[in-house]
């Protein structure tokens, strides 16, 4: 059985001051941040967390973010952000911040979209849609966890792929645009979801699908028509 992850709510209620430890770039637009938060109340897969900005004359910035890491109890937290253009939140990320400074979060928030590794669980994601899927998938490894797990990701192209150095077997890649030789490129569609959905275990599928609001529609529609009960779908959409 996996093991249960508490979460303090007193203290996620509350604003806390991280410090940026490191950056690890995954695409040519998407870099992971490590951050560390010594108050850390730990989380629970596939939530999120908010993340606040102020400039030296008091303009505050405030965010959503998805939380890649899985709860390790280190201290420390990851977030992996697109660089979005004129996004003045995403591009001080990607232009300003450098190792040492400070940041203040909120959370963890959110359980509708939680995952804590007790059902089986199929993974669909688009783009950035990947980083709260990817702390599911970190989570399951390293609480070795036997309980099925299988991930469909959607990325225009290989160089475009979140995390493509660290996905593994229960990781189906579809790429729209460019894809390697060999392999046609296509919107994902019921061919591609159909052995994901084969030899379903007991109880089936919880399915998790995050990404834009286009991504979040089709990929909904192509499992509903697959046989996956509706109320059994948990969406998380952004943009």
């Amino acid at each position: 059985m996996p093991r249960r992850i508490e979460v303090d709510g007193r203290v996620a209620g509350t604003w806390q001051t991280a410090t940026l430890a490191e950056i690890r770039r995954e695409t040519p637009r998407a870099s992971t941040f490590r951050l560390a938060v010594p108050g850390w109340a730990g989380h629970v897969p596939g939530q999120h967390l908010m993340l606040r900005l102020t400039a030296p004359d008091g303009y505050t910035a405030q965010r959503h973010y998805s939380l890649a890491s899985a709860p390790d109890g280190s201290g420390h937290i990851e977030l992996t952000l697109d660089h979005v253009r004129d996004g003045e939140v995403s591009g001080w990320f990607h232009e300003v911040a450098r190792p040492g400074d400070r940041i203040e979060v909120r959370g963890p928030l959110s359980g509708f979209f939680a995952w804590p590794g007790d059902r089986p669980a199929l993974l669909l994601g688009a783009g950035s849609g990947v980083v709260p899927l990817m702390s599911m998938v970190r989570h399951h490894r390293a609480r070795g966890l036997t309980v099925p797990l299988r991930m469909l990701v959607s990325a225009r192209g290989p160089e475009e792929l979140i995390y493509a150095r660290e996905l593994g077997t229960e990781t189906t890649p579809v790429f729209t645009r460019r894809a390697p030789a060999g392999t046609r490129a296509g919107r994902l569609g019921a061919e591609h979801l159909r052995p994901l959905l084969a030899d379903p275990p007991a109880g089936g599928w919880e399915a998790y699908v995050c990404g834009s609001n286009s991504f979040a529609e089709h990929a909904s529609r192509l499992l509903v028509a697959a046989g996956q009960p509706v109320e059994r779908i948990r969406i998380e959409r952004f943009g």
